[in-house]
């Protein structure tokens, strides 16, 4: 391992920790929001908490990002995962819905850990191995997404409050570990030089980043491909519960598959790829695969096929797993070194923007009619793909917020 890549699987090894303690505990929210509301407000609590938790980051994410431009990306960093880990030693603690409210509102007010891992990449990484990089953090989540939900079932047998403990601990041995073994990744000179009142209004970050005309295309680009998958984020466990009548085991079987692909995919397949094609060639194919498994999808409310579902399933994220790299990868090349957390922290917040939106407009649509709402959402990542195809070519100089 030579020593300049050290931090960098040090970096992994926290993110593999923090994708551990978050799919501990997703199979018990259910059960934790059953303890305050009556079983038919369960759905109703769940989407209220994770929209707090979006709205939260929305504000918050680029704010965090342009506060690593200044201060460095250990601080940010080692704020994010204690502030995530107070929060679930909320949710543990309980005892009343607020509780549980407060959780999400600390932990979604300093959620600036994703956008702070992907610039720490940026600055150690020359560009052309970015993308590789970006694809082994998602890699390693998928690791965690594997084996967590198991784990989490088995702890929350013993006490429902207690994988929300072991995934605070996590988290904060995790902040520990960027305490003494993570060293700052930007350099002092290479800082913005001061922090203005200005800086701490989400929508001035917004308006610096989208003047510039090849990063707003490319930002357009990514609230498409995030909406296309939010979309079978929020609604696939839902429709193959009331299309397909599959029991939770059967769905829990299938969503293994999801880390399978995910880890197979970033990890092997596309650090072989980057040696051969253009990142831009890749991440179209990324785009065209999703669209084939949202119309895999479609074509399954008509003509049920659990080996069609299946592979809409390799399809999309197969799809996700080659794009999203490829996308954050392009991202981080198109400013210089010293805005790469206001860029990556508003990639962010307008990820949360769209874990906000996707689940109401989805939700009205799928009420209508499952096969137009994956229609739809074929046709956006389609619109992406035309997009993504035009807009990369007019990104040529690194451009300075």
């Amino acid at each position: 391992m030579k020593p300049k890549k050290i931090p960098l699987f040090i970096l992994l090894a926290i993110v593999l920790l923090n994708s551990i303690g978050f799919s501990i505990v997703l199979p018990l929210l259910p059960f934790l929001v059953g303890k305050y509301l009556p079983q038919q407000q369960v759905v109703a609590g769940m989407s209220a908490l994770l929209s707090i938790y979006a709205a939260c980051t929305f504000f918050a994410a680029p704010v965090l990002g342009a506060l690593s431009d200044r201060f460095g990306r250990k601080i940010i960093l080692m704020v994010s995962l204690l502030g995530s880990a107070v929060g679930f030693v909320l949710f543990g603690i309980g005892g009343a819905l607020w509780v549980l409210v407060l959780g999400r509102l600390i932990d979604g007010l300093t959620a600036g850990s994703i956008s702070a891992i992907f610039s720490y990449i940026s600055d150690t990484t020359e560009a052309k191995e970015r993308t590789k990089w970006f694809g082994y953090v998602g890699s390693v989540m998928g690791i965690g997404k594997i084996g967590g939900p198991a784990l989490g079932g088995l702890l929350g047998s013993i006490s429902v409050a207690l994988p929300f403990y072991v995934t605070a601990f996590l988290i904060f041995f995790s902040a520990v570990l960027v305490y003494f073994l993570l060293p700052e990744s930007l350099a002092s000179h290479k800082r913005t030089k001061r922090i203005a009142l200005n800086s701490f209004n989400v929508f001035s970050h917004f308006s610096s980043v989208f003047r510039l005309p090849g990063v707003a295309l490319l930002l357009g680009v990514g609230v498409l491909f995030y909406i296309g998958i939010g979309v079978f984020q929020f609604n696939f466990t839902l429709f193959l519960k009331d299309v397909y009548e599959w029991s939770p085991a059967l769905i829990g079987s299938l969503l293994t598959l999801v880390g399978i692909c995910e880890i197979l995919v970033r990890a092997a397949l596309l650090p072989r790829l980057l040696g051969r094609f253009t990142a831009r060639q890749i991440g179209i194919w990324g785009l065209l695969l999703m669209a084939t498994g949202l119309v895999l999808i479609l074509s399954g409310v008509y003509v049920h096929a659990s080996l069609l579902i299946s592979l809409a399933v390799v399809c999309i994220i197969s799809g996700e797993g080659l794009f999203e790299p490829t996308y954050t990868g392009r991202l981080s090349e198109s400013v210089d070194e010293t805005q790469q957390g206001t860029l990556q922290g508003v990639n962010q917040s307008l990820q949360s923007l769209t874990n906000i939106l996707v689940p109401v407009g989805g939700g009205v649509i799928y009420f209508y009619s499952a096969g137009w709402l994956y229609a739809t959402a074929t046709m956006v990542v389609l619109l992406a793909v035309v997009i993504y195809a035009r807009s990369m070519p007019a990104i040529k100089e690194v451009h300075s917020l």
